[in-house]
């Protein structure tokens, strides 16, 4: 990560509301539909070898309900057949059966060893589908949702190696030439990890490019591998394919080719050359002592050093200067000397304007020089540390206020991971270069509110839900914060048999489903009709937050969950629900 920007989220305060009062259950009634499949979904259960967290995370929790955020209200899923089904809702009152758009050429229950057939919506018109065994198709849609100009054409159907599931594309033209970028995701067995699972993640970028004048053929253009030891919570390729962002629990790296390798060595090489100090230096409450080595035959005449009340600038004969920059703090310049010490020595005493002030580096930005500590320094700083410090787990259990006290924490005030980064790669580099260590701020889902634009991805901050919108062309904005869900985050650390967790693109609502049956919406706050009297705060309630609550008749489990503005889709082994949440506009 050296060299990487660290970054943090900068949350907006118009967005976040602190006198928030709660959900208030409501019991509205839902509008439910259903409509029986012909087929069954085709779920795959986890195998016997399949049986690391990451597994469950990456293909027991897989979402088999995919959202074409392109088309309003239109959703898709493979069946037991190999079939990919559509469903295209415009009135609810008169919904049709999903049909077929599309069947997969391979048949599914042959291969031993598959994964979940996934997908992904690449533009309005491309998608990237795998069916589980390790091959991937491009398919050329057309406009989809509507059956008279919706046809899925093959036109890249290529092996890649061992079964993946689809985790994100985009479509873009780089050079004139139309260009998909694909992100694969494997759980694979480490045979070096004896420690620990035994599995290691990889994340392959794969670019496939239109051929050149006229022929129209697609082929592989680059192939990237990342490697890292936990399933990710959100990983995505920018819209214009040049980087890459990801957020997961512990760090990803690029796998590295022979010729890459080798050209990292060499720098390595060259960076160790470099490793000595090119200075050394001291200071004493009073005066700043620097040392520099000089070469054989430097002599008193070839030396200029130039002192001023902030700055300091050393050369050697006529050479670029060695030391050159502003020094950390004011110095008495016209009290500063040097001389040349027997062993070839420069030495250069700064005396301190400020008397007693410790400086924390020499010149400001300068890292080539070492700061070498008197022992003494070395005690009286230690001594200075000592009363944060002891030998007791627990010195004082009587203290009127402890600093914390855990039996005060709640159970959903607990996080299962705490070390959770978001990275930024570059596509050229393959280095990250914008880092945000997470820390607390639990992610809980992603949504696309712009197809054009990279999935929002939906972090806690202390009780509330901030939904984040990355900006891979801003640098200066890269992540905004555009949504709140009040007390959210709260909400959903309390619903332990939760599955799947989505929002309206338009922020409406959140809503949240367990394993069986049971679906929670959160509504935003909207104005009442009348108005109510909060007497314990003695003021006028406006606006009222609701959450509401629907029971699926099913006793299937949950395999799919998706929102739009206006509706929450829900799909089990047999049947696909529709819950009118919010009315048309």
């Amino acid at each position: 990560m050296a060299g990487a920007t660290h970054c943090s989220l900068q949350a907006k305060r118009l967005l976040l509301d602190p006198k928030f009062e709660g959900y208030k259950l409501s019991l509205e009634p839902l509008a439910c539909y259903q409509l029986g499949l012909d087929a069954a979904v085709a779920e795959v259960q986890l195998r016997d070898d399949q049986y690391t967290l990451d597994h469950m995370r990456a293909f027991g929790m897989y979402n088999y309900l995919h959202l074409d955020s392109w088309y309003q209200d239109n959703v898709y899923f493979v069946d037991q057949f190999g079939r990919v089904m559509n469903l295209s809702v415009t009135l609810d009152t008169a919904l049709q059966k999903p049909r077929e758009v599309f069947r997969l050429p391979t048949d599914l229950t042959a291969c031993d060893n598959r994964l979940c057939a996934s997908m992904h919506f690449s533009s309005s018109t491309w998608v990237t589908l795998s069916d589980g065994t390790g091959r991937l198709y491009l398919i050329k849609s057309g406009k989809r949702g509507s059956s008279t100009s919706e046809k899925w054409e093959i036109v890249f159907n290529e092996e890649l190696g061992s079964p993946f599931i689809v985790a994100h594309s985009v479509s873009f033209v780089k050079s004139d030439a139309h260009s998909l970028a694909v992100l694969l995701l494997r759980v694979e067995k480490d045979e070096l990890d004896t420690k620990g699972s035994g599995f290691h993640v990889t994340l392959e970028w794969v670019t496939i490019a239109e051929g050149k004048e006229g022929d129209h053929r697609y082929e592989i253009i680059k192939r990237r591998v990342l490697q890292g030891k936990s399933v990710p919570h959100y990983a995505a390729i920018e819209p214009s394919g040049d980087g890459l962002m990801i957020v997961s629990h512990k760090p990803f790296t690029f796998m590295q080719s022979e010729s890459d390798k080798l050209e990292e060595n060499d720098d390595a090489k060259t960076s160790n050359e470099k490793k000595d100090p090119l200075y050394y230096w001291q200071q004493t409450e009073d005066d700043v002592t620097i040392t520099v080595h000089l070469p054989q035959d430097i002599t008193r005449d070839d030396i200029k050093i130039r002192f001023s009340p902030d700055n300091i600038c050393v050369t050697l004969k006529d050479q670029p200067p060695l030391m050159e920059g502003k020094l950390y703090s004011s110095v008495d310049h016209e009290s500063c000397t040097w001389i040349i010490r027997e062993d070839k020595s420069l030495e250069i005493s700064l005396i301190k304007k400020n008397e007693g002030c410790r400086w924390t580096e020499l010149i400001i930005g300068d890292t080539r020089g070492e700061f070498i500590m008197d022992p003494s320094q070395c005690s009286e700083i230690a001594e200075s540390l000592m009363h944060l410090t002891s030998e007791v787990m627990n010195p004082n259990p009587d203290k009127e206020k402890p600093p914390c006290n855990a039996q005060e924490l709640e159970e959903c005030d607990a996080f299962l991971e705490d070390g959770a980064s978001l990275c930024r790669f570059d596509g050229d580099s393959l280095k990250v270069t914008h880092i945000i260590n997470l820390g607390s701020n639990q992610y809980l889902f992603s949504v696309v509110v712009n197809p054009k634009e990279m999935p929002c991805f939906c972090l806690r901050h202390d009780v509330d839900a901030l939904l984040w919108q990355p900006h891979s062309d801003q640098p200066e904005n890269m992540w905004e914060h555009i949504a709140t869900f009040n007390a959210l985050g709260y909400v959903q650390a309390s619903k332990q048999d939760k599955k799947f967790m989505a929002c309206a693109p338009d922020y409406s609502y959140a809503a949240l489903c367990e394993c069986l049956r049971r679906v929670f919406i959160y509504r935003q706050p909207t104005p009442l009709a009348t108005v109510l009297y909060n007497r314990k705060e003695g003021r006028q309630v406006g606006q009222v937050a609701k959450q509401l609550v629907a029971t699926l008749e099913a006793n299937d489990p949950i395999l799919g969950f998706q929102a739009t503005s206006e509706r929450l889709f829900v799909l089990t082994t047999k049947t696909l629900f529709l819950i009118k949440v919010n009315a048309g506009n």
